[in-house]
């Protein structure tokens, strides 16, 4: 099978040339790519190995690494979007403001037709115009309006200094790309290269961006995307090409299905493989170092995860003061399979892991996606990275129709109740959902407004974020709702009564000593202390900071959101000197 690849070509299409990071002396010297044209492009082998250098452009490691820069996952250093020390940019084309990209597949495009197989130019262009629809959601969702290039720019082309096209345009002109490429790209099922169902469920993807961000920032046409994210998925839904992976049944399929080192395409749309002495990554050292990664899982997500009878967590009394040990009993089975629960196993280990927190910052551990132990050192990660899977399909399917407010019983059956059946819990009701929505999901997003349909998107919320855990759309997703004041409540971990041993595993014995300068009096049973005065703890009664009970608290300063400003990055100082027609986005100086 062939292998996804990040495989540059030197061509050159491929020199230097960025829009707004060039000088003007530069930009009236002749067009090197006109002279190489003739000599590639001209047979179906070029064109394959032209879109190859595309795939660079995908999201891999940071797929998994993302969450930290939202409320998921706190890592050992909170992201600068997390304490609102995000600042404006100085070189041309740095803070995500670059195009090289985009001129290389616009300059694919304006040459592929030389080939003689029709078959191949249908393809490879729909590949190209996938990648180019996957930059300008990028471009979009980062920056808001964004000029629209839909060919290669000569040195001397004024578009060069245009101003921002509207986002109408841009989302149409991306919404055209992903259509061609769904007709044009083969409906093969091949796990690490582009296909007609990759491009289903990046429409999907995008569409649903865009049709919630429209709809809650208050601007026209959100009804359009949204339809287009329902169609796309039913599409892929009806396709019958793909289903949920269930080896291992309830109580370890999720785990297994990012756990393994390759993967297969019964659910894996498509993959980044991943090979020992060819290509590694270090997401097995990040997940175990107490001085790189050292993420944690937030207490308000762990909170989230329904009882395994489907009531809510939530609801008990004394959810905030309930024990490690006990909050992990009887939920739902994907919670221990996305953090260590008190029976955690390493990979292929037949002995319990002793409890570790000095590897995560709030005491949640994170084991999603975690390998085997041969693969926790540096560079030594060989297992596939997921970067589409057939989940997201049912999951959009089923907010795209709940936002339009046209969804049904017989909806949530075919999406969402089929995860929930993936994990052994029992089925989302419409009607009960709607009747009783969730007091803790309101207060989480307080813009879903008071529809009939209410109880439902909150309940689809919660699936979302429970199932697509660490898979970096956590950011966006709180982007599109109009919730990035969400980031400002407090981010804190596990539950502690007091200093003294407690015990994470149910065998009476203490696992975790917490002192407050002496470790005198630890039992020998205990394998990790925490010194108060060093990782301090906030009451989730009161609300005080450095208690002597209460919640691990890593981020003691707490999340700045300004609402004018922090939904857009902004574009770097030197583009707006380069391009006066460019506006820099509100807020940001």
């Amino acid at each position: 099978m062939k292998k996804l690849k990040y495989t540059s070509i030197i061509l050159a299409s491929s020199a230097i040339f960025m829009f707004g990071s060039c000088s003007k002396d530069f930009l009236n010297q002749p067009a090197e790519d006109q002279v190489e044209a003739p000599y590639f492009f001209n047979t179906e082998k070029d064109l394959e190995v032209a879109t190859n250098d595309f795939y660079s452009m995908l999201a891999t490691m940071e797929v998994y690494t993302n969450d930290a820069n939202s409320d998921n996952l706190m890592p050992l250093n909170p992201a600068n979007q997390i304490k609102g020390n995000r600042i404006v940019p100085v070189a041309s084309g740095s803070g995500g403001w670059s195009w090289g990209n985009l001129r290389k597949i616009n300059y694919f495009l304006e040459n592929y037709h030389k080939v003689g197989s029709q078959a191949a130019k249908d393809k490879y262009s729909g590949i190209a115009r996938f990648f180019r629809a996957y930059f300008y959601y990028d471009k979009v969702k980062t920056f808001g309006d964004v000029p629209w290039y839909g060919k290669v720019l000569s040195g001397k082309d004024p578009d060069l200094y245009k101003p921002r096209d509207s986002r109408q345009l841009v989302m149409d002109s991306v919404l055209a790309d992903l259509d061609y490429a769904i007709k044009n790209i083969p409906p093969e099922k091949q796990l690490n290269l582009v296909t007609k169902y990759t491009a289903l469920l990046l429409k999907a993807r995008i569409s649903l961006f865009e049709g919630t961000f429209r709809k809650y920032h208050k601007i026209e046409g959100s009804e359009k995307f949204l339809t287009e994210a329902a169609n796309a998925t039913q599409e892929l839904m009806q396709s019958n090409a793909y289903t949920l992976y269930t080896e291992g049944g309830p109580q370890a399929a999720y785990r297994n299905l990012f756990g393994r080192d390759k993967q297969d395409n019964i659910e894996t749309i498509l993959a980044a493989d991943y090979e020992l002495g060819l290509k590694v990554h270090n997401l097995g050292y990040l997940f175990t170092s107490a001085t790189s990664g050292s993420y944690g899982l937030m207490k308000d997500a762990i909170d989230s995860y329904l009882m395994n009878d489907g009531s809510r967590f939530t609801d008990k009394a004394n959810y905030k003061t309930t024990s490690y040990f006990q909050e992990m009993q009887n939920r739902d089975p994907r919670l221990i399979q996305t953090t260590a629960g008190p029976d955690f196993r390493v990979n292929g280990e037949s002995k319990n892991e002793p409890v570790t927190l000095n590897i995560t910052t709030t005491g949640y551990r994170l084991i999603k996606a975690l390998p085997n132990r041969s693969q926790w050192a540096t560079s030594a990660s060989v297992f596939d990275l997921i970067l589409f899977r057939y989940a997201e399909a049912l999951l959009v399917f089923a907010e795209a129709k709940a936002e339009l407010g046209t969804l049904t019983q017989a909806d949530l059956d075919l999406s969402i109740n089929k995860l929930r059946a993936r994990a052994g819990m029992p089925n989302l009701n419409l009607a009960q959902a709607n009747a009783n929505p969730d007091p803790y999901l309101v207060d989480m997003y307080p813009n879903v407004s008071n529809t009939a349909n209410k109880g439902v998107i909150l309940e689809i919320r919660r699936e979302r974020r429970i199932e697509l855990f660490n898979e970096g759309q956590r950011w966006d997703d709180l982007m599109r709702w109009k919730e990035g004041k969400k980031v400002t409540k407090p981010m804190v971990g596990v539950y502690f009564s007091g200093v003294g041993g407690h015990d994470f595993t149910g065998d009476g014995n203490a696992d975790v000593f917490l002192h407050t300068g002496s470790t005198t009096g630890a039992p020998s049973t205990v394998t990790s202390m925490i010194n108060i005065n060093q990782r301090t703890l906030r009451n989730p009664i009161t609300g005080q900071q450095k208690a002597t009970s209460g919640n691990l608290d890593p981020f003691p300063q707490g999340g700045v959101f300004d609402e004018e400003r922090d939904y857009f990055f902004p574009i770097p100082s030197e583009d707006l000197k380069l391009n006066e027609n460019l506006k820099q986005n509100p807020g940001w100086k």
